[in-house]
């Protein structure tokens, strides 16, 4: 076994900041299906791998042997996997399964952090426990089950060292804005650059969301994969149910300029969950981890990376 880590989906939101913060932690080997951006292309030595690819995945890991393996690739999109189901299952289940068959084959006892999805659960009021009942209403919210029993089968019956997460919602700078929270901040920075009409298009206002800060979030991994204990799942959330409303006006409130607010039927899901918040408790008594970010600093920096970019 070498010395190397290794970040599956290392170019992506999540991924990007997790290699910001393994920084001076050894040989960290990024995963991607797509160019770095600049600001994280010297945090790992990159190898380009589609997990969906069972050949290149069993050989490059055969060649690699890592010592951790922190498991954060997959299709990130609710929305979007309603348009294409077997794409989300492909990658995010099947192609979990290919990078754990993989790591069997080449005798490689590593210890793996799986990312999954407070997705897997069924709709409550109530903050959601480890223990609380999963129905996934979405083809993602399936998909992320179908991976997080994948490797928890694989911890179970073949050895393989798993800790899964089932991470709630999360924002910051570099999250792409098909997501609310980088949307509306880009949308302020476009409008205070005179480069959009001074109108914020949004969805559903009313509903309630666990929302921690990325940085926050990898931290929570580098925790989990020191301290977590193999073959259990951890809910990584701040257990605080903030309204969309509350966001965005937080960011109208840091806005430059007067904007309005227009409801953009577009922006609407029809299988939206009203009330999403998560309990933590295993985490922190796990590990120690709480969020050192507030929810006014995430504002900050988030439509600052916008105004920096739009």
């Amino acid at each position: 076994m070498s010395d190397a880590v290794l970040v599956t989906g290392a170019a992506g939101f999540a991924g990007g900041h997790l290699l910001e913060s393994l920084a001076g932690s050894g040989d960290i080997v990024g995963w991607s299906r797509s160019q770095p951006l600049a600001e994280i292309a010297t945090r790992a030595r990159w190898q380009s791998v589609d997990l969906r690819d069972r050949d290149r995945v069993r050989a490059i890991v055969r060649d690699l042997r890592p010592r951790a393996v922190y498991h954060c690739a997959g299709l990130p999109y609710v929305a979007g996997s309603w348009n294409d189901s077997a794409a989300s299952l492909e990658t995010n289940a099947i192609g979990t399964h290919h990078l754990l068959d993989a790591l069997r084959r080449a005798d490689c006892p590593c210890r793996v952090l799986v990312v999954g999805s407070a997705t897997v659960y069924a709709a409550s009021v109530a903050p959601l426990t480890e223990d609380s009942p999963l129905a996934p209403s979405s083809p993602y919210g399936r998909s992320k089950l179908a991976q997080e029993l994948i490797g928890l089968r694989a911890c179970a019956e073949e050895g393989v060292e798993i800790v899964a997460t089932r991470t709630f919602n999360h924002t910051g700078p570099r999250q792409t804005p098909a997501f609310v929270s980088p949307s509306i901040a880009r949308q302020i920075a476009l409008i205070e650059r005179g480069a959009a009409e001074p109108v914020i298009k949004v969805g559903n206002l009313d509903a309630q969301r666990d929302l921690t800060d990325v940085r926050d979030v990898v931290r929570a991994y580098a925790a989990l994969m020191k301290n977590g204990r193999p073959g259990h799942v951890y809910n990584v959330a701040s257990g605080v149910a903030h309204p969309i409303r509350s966001l965005l006006e937080g960011l109208i409130g840091r806005a430059r300029t007067q904007v309005r607010i227009e409801i953009d039927p577009a922006r609407l899901r029809a299988h939206d969950t009203s009330i999403v918040v998560g309990d933590a408790t295993r985490l922190r008594s796990a590990t120690g981890w709480e969020p050192e970010i507030s929810f006014d600093q995430m504002l900050d920096d988030l439509l600052d990376y916008w105004r920096s970019r739009a």
